[in-house]
């Protein structure tokens, strides 16, 4: 069965629910890494990506934005001019009522009405101006870190701004 569209888990809906050990079947994390680059560094300026509205993101999402990041950095610098971290984990259970489509599925929709659901993946709920991604960068990488930022700000589902938390004294 196809994944189904982020906007239908976009908005923050009902009850939370984070208990793993009452379900069985919850997916595995997508996000294989949540530090990337040089976590021992000294970088004077550190950015952050905010959330403008509140959301819910979905664990394939966090990890789209942080390879579109991660990548975007680590063609135009080494790994030693950076520190990404993902400061989100995605802790809440999303679940679907699987119904059966297709011939005969007529039989079967009438079944189960009220149905507790199959978990189909994870998400964490945002409110606004909750930084997801931070990056600590050199002088000469900002153009570069402010870049790979809005490229991760492309896989989030609602709208992001950057902001300078620390040094922009030095890139003015």
């Amino acid at each position: 069965m196809a994944r189904k569209p982020n906007r239908m888990y976009r908005q923050i809906r009902g009850q939370a629910y984070t208990r793993r050990e009452y379900m069985g079947g919850v997916p595995a994390n997508r996000i294989t890494t949540y530090n990337l680059g040089n976590i021992t560094g000294d970088f004077p300026i550190v950015m952050n990506l905010r959330i403008k509205e509140p959301c819910q993101i979905r664990h394939t999402a966090l990890e789209a934005a942080r390879i579109a990041a991660n990548r975007a950095l680590s063609k135009g610098t080494t790994s030693a001019s950076y520190h990404l971290r993902v400061r989100l984990y995605p802790h809440i259970v999303l679940r679907e009522h699987k119904m059966a489509t297709g011939a005969g599925a007529d039989r079967v929709s009438g079944g189960m009405r009220s149905a507790f659901g199959k978990c189909v993946g994870t998400a964490c709920r945002v409110d606004s101006g909750t930084a997801i991604i931070t990056l600590r960068v050199t002088p000469q990488a900002f153009q570069l870190g402010k870049n790979a930022l809005w490229k991760a700000s492309m896989k989030l589902p609602s709208p992001c701004q950057i902001e300078i938390e620390q040094g922009a004294e030095l890139v003015s």
